[in-house]
């Protein structure tokens, strides 16, 4: 009999799917990273996992404790799966911008939320940032996992998604891309395939309102690039420690109504249901167009699942509000 002894078994080895209509137009072999294959529907689940047994074994989270962690939903997901299969208590900290299926969501497998206001700097004592750091003084036999800076969730993508890839395209791999939050993900995966070929092309997907591009092309970091945005998941205010700029090629940014507008379409055209960040990561795949010719492979990470984004990006009456359909 073949069986996971847990939930957690099942993270990772998500298939590679092409995608067909929406880059017809490009001259390459365009192939998606499927991570809503995971348990948690997202590509969270490795570095929440990686984050929680790298803490176990150096003495960081002891039985019975609390994590805490600021969440846009995805990665409060994998902890709170890790949380329950090993006996820890969960209290997630959202900003009030993100999807109520996200916080109905961690609800549901336990965990306790708090919700902050989005528009606020990262300093202010009622910022996400600020406000998981606090709980986390205050709540005895604590966590605070940080996911921003902690080393595990890069290394998790160095030893599972980037190894995975690799193999999965037979080392043909040309370009990888991906939206970038956290930059576990772009930089986890982007240091693998960089050791295995040198030559494969890193691109981060970054939206406005956000200091990524422009950081990565001049270092500066620049706070008139900051204003809040609609897209989930990718981009940020701050520079997080996880962000290796020195394997990432170069940044697009997409706006949130492309983001938006093709998330719907991946959905309607391709049968992919995912989340807001993958309409992003495609529409930043079809503007580098350019870079790509007729024998690349590109493939392009989609983080999450549709279900996250039923009342927003899927929901017709909320995409004419916000303008992005007639």
């Amino acid at each position: 009999m073949k069986y996971a002894e847990n939930i957690l078994e099942t993270i990772g080895n998500t298939p590679l799917v092409k995608i067909n209509k929406l880059t017809a137009e490009l001259p390459c072999l365009v192939l998606s990273k499927y991570e809503t294959f995971n348990p948690g529907n997202s590509v969270k689940d490795r570095m929440a996992l990686q984050m929680i047994e790298d803490a176990e074994a150096d003495g960081r989270l002891k039985p019975g404790g609390t994590i805490i962690e600021g969440t846009s939903g995805n990665t409060g997901m994998g902890l709170a799966l890790a949380a329950i299969i090993k006996g820890y208590k969960c209290i997630f900290v959202m900003a009030d911008k993100q999807s109520k299926e996200k916080v109905d969501i961690l609800k549901a497998v336990g965990a306790e939320v708090e919700v902050c206001p989005t528009a606020v700097e990262p300093t202010d004592p009622r910022s996400y940032y600020s406000v998981s750091k606090r709980l986390a003084e205050e709540t005895p036999n604590s966590w605070y996992v940080n996911q921003y800076d902690n080393p595990s969730n890069c290394k998790a993508h160095f030893k599972s998604t980037g190894p995975e890839i690799w193999e999965q395209t037979d080392g043909k791999i040309t370009h990888f891309v991906v939206g970038v939050g956290t930059g576990g993900t772009i930089s986890g995966v982007g240091s693998y395939l960089k050791m295995k070929n040198p030559n494969i092309k890193i691109w981060g997907i970054d939206t406005y309102g956000s200091v990524f591009k422009k950081y990565h092309e001049t270092g500066i970091f620049d706070e008139n690039e900051i204003y809040p945005y609609v897209t989930e998941g990718i981009g940020e205010d701050i520079l997080p420690l996880n962000v290796n700029f020195s394997v990432i090629d170069g940044f697009t940014k997409v706006t949130d109504k492309d983001a938006a507008v093709y998330t719907q379409r991946l959905s309607k055209e391709e049968g992919m249901f995912l989340g807001n960040s993958a309409g992003a990561a495609i529409k930043g795949v079809l503007q580098l167009k350019e870079h790509f010719t007729k024998d690349d492979v590109v493939v392009v990470l989609f983080h999450d699942h549709g279900s996250r984004y039923v009342g927003k990006m899927y929901n017709d009456d909320w995409m004419r509000e916000m303008g992005y359909i007639d």
